[in-house]
């Protein structure tokens, strides 16, 4: 029945996350925003929805290794199995100017929590203070929104009514998706004698990172660059800054000393690597992809131990 439950919430965030990105990818066309601000902010957040509800809801639960490894397991899945994924489907072209702002504040997001997690909790202090931040960014982000380097979209976007339903749809199905994983989740690894540090880093980072994975994948094959990285970037500042403040501000979370000492520092070297590749690289190609996806098996052989 648990791995119904985990199949179950797998497909659920897989579909919701999907309603809610077209629905809010819609929206967000009606009202004329740019494609690179679509994947750095409505894309980002809307794809990190299922991540914010499993944090939540494994907070509430009491397993806080669920509610962090699915954020730093997200994030070091975005990076190297996403962007490496991306890449093995069609090569991704990256301006460095105009994502430098965004790169920059992932990693500084990043190296942010070393001290939080230093501290061996996650309070409700800290979580305001990331969620600040967040605010600041989407700030900076929306009057400087950057410059284009690809074509938008040429056909018509839905109807706002009709996005409005996806975004609704994609909500309910995604709450719902959030409990079925978590539960089947910590009784699958209570019952195997599995951490549940590691459950959250794998299983049910990859599950709430499907719906970065269907966009990046989607936005590639349309050939749109813009959208498919933003969409990671965008995502991972969310996580950080966004999902972990408010899961903190919630319910402040006990942090094990396994996050800091190996799963953020290859969290943190994920992201100074993606960040390297878009400012110097005209194009990521498929030689890097292969690269990268291979770095993501080592990286769960190794967060076994």
């Amino acid at each position: 029945m648990d791995y119904i439950y985990v199949i179950a919430g797998l497909l659920a965030l897989f579909f919701g996350g999907e309603g809610l990105v077209r629905g809010s990818v819609g929206i967000a066309r009606r009202l004329a925003i740019s494609p690179l601000l679509i994947g750095l902010t409505v894309v980002g957040f809307g794809t990190s929805t299922p991540e914010l509800l499993v944090s939540v809801e494994a907070a509430w639960r009491g397993v806080p290794d669920i509610a962090i490894g699915n954020i730093v397991g997200s994030n070091i899945a975005n990076i190297l199995l996403i962007v490496g994924v991306t890449c093995l489907v069609w090569p991704i072209r990256v301006s460095g100017s105009t994502l430098r702002r965004d790169t920059a504040v992932m990693v500084a997001g990043a190296a942010a929590l070393v001290p939080i997690f230093a501290m061996g909790e996650l309070g409700r202090l800290p979580g305001l203070m990331l969620v600040i931040a967040l605010a600041g960014y989407l700030i900076w982000a929306y009057i400087k929104p950057g410059e284009a380097v690809e074509e938008e979209d040429t056909t018509p976007p839905p109807a706002m009514l009709i996005s409005g339903l996806w975004v609704l749809g994609g909500l309910v199905t995604l709450m719902f998706g959030a409990r079925f994983l978590v539960e089947g989740s910590v009784n699958i690894a209570r019952g195997y004698g599995i951490s549940e540090a590691f459950i959250g880093l794998t299983i049910v980072a990859v599950g709430t990172s499907l719906p970065e994975l269907a966009t990046s994948v989607i936005a590639a094959f349309r050939r749109q660059s813009e959208i498919a990285i933003g969409n990671v970037v965008g995502s991972n500042i969310f996580n950080v800054l966004g999902i972990l403040g408010v899961t903190a501000m919630i319910k402040p979370i006990p942090v094990a000393d396994r996050f800091l000492t190996f799963d953020l520092p290859i969290m943190l070297c994920a992201s100074l690597v993606l960040t390297a590749l878009l400012l110097t690289q005209k194009v990521i190609g498929r030689g890097v992809g292969v690269v990268l996806v291979l770095a993501y098996v080592a990286y769960v052989w190794a967060a076994q131990g």
